[in-house]
């Protein structure tokens, strides 16, 4: 016959045994679930007290290089360069969600976009980044090499997107994806703001060679239609 002290020091191992073993599964399926799922940094945006219209978005897909052109309930604010910025930011936020067709990290994308008219003068002084102080005085020099051919008349817009640094440098490498990610922005301005003819980038109030090492942030870009596979979209004349 087991004595009673062996019997009670044996299922108390047994106890601290399946105690141990239930700890250790927990920890693992932790330790999983935190290398698997995704964490969305994307900011929240603030409340807007404006009713919700119809938006569009240029939105991109890897799988075969295209660019649809989708519509999108959104409230944003009335004046022009926030909403710019309100809805670029929605199109990049779009492509952090689950499922998405051209997949970029949740986080701050674009952190301010600034509206000039066209033709740009000269700036008297140049500087090494843009800022809202310094737009008074309508700058060219310290937005690259290349200023574009400008329209006549005055009755178009250049657009300075400043990207956040994090942004570019977590984007993926490649021409596709980060052509695909600037087409998707021209697409969704063309679509919104008839304005808007040109665009310049930077990032972190800098002009960049390059987003993630391939597409070119130094040239200005012509807003058109990139949409590929939907019917091509018109805006409203000027």
């Amino acid at each position: 016959m087991i004595p009673r002290y062996q019997r009670i020091l044996f299922w108390t191992l047994t106890a601290a045994i399946l105690l141990m073993a239930l700890f250790l599964l927990r920890g693992c399926r932790q330790a999983r679930e935190k290398l698997t799922r995704q964490r969305d940094e994307t900011p929240l945006a603030a409340p807007v007290i404006t009713p919700s219209e119809t938006f569009h978005l240029a939105l991109a897909s890897d799988a075969d290089g295209s660019i649809v052109m989708v519509d999108r309930e959104i409230a944003l604010p009335t004046e022009t360069t926030a909403r710019a910025r309100a809805l670029l930011a929605r199109l990049i936020a779009e492509y952090s969600y689950k499922g998405s067709t051209h997949p970029l990290e949740s986080g701050p994308a674009i952190d301010d976009v600034f509206l000039l008219d066209l033709p740009l003068r000269p700036a008297a002084a140049t500087s090494g980044s843009l800022s809202s102080s310094n737009l008074s005085q309508p700058l060219t020099a310290d937005l690259g090499t290349d200023t574009g051919p400008q329209p006549v008349g005055g009755a178009g817009q250049l657009a300075v997107i400043n990207i956040h640094g994090s942004f570019a440098d977590h984007h993926p490498s490649g021409i596709e994806p980060e052509t695909l990610t600037i087409d998707s922005i021209l697409g969704t301005l063309y679509a919104n703001f008839p304005r808007i003819e040109q665009v310049r980038f930077l990032v972190d109030g800098q002009p960049r060679e390059t987003l993630s090492g391939h597409a070119d942030l130094l040239r200005t870009y012509t807003v058109s239609d990139t949409s590929t596979k939907s019917t091509p979209f018109a805006p409203k004349a000027h």
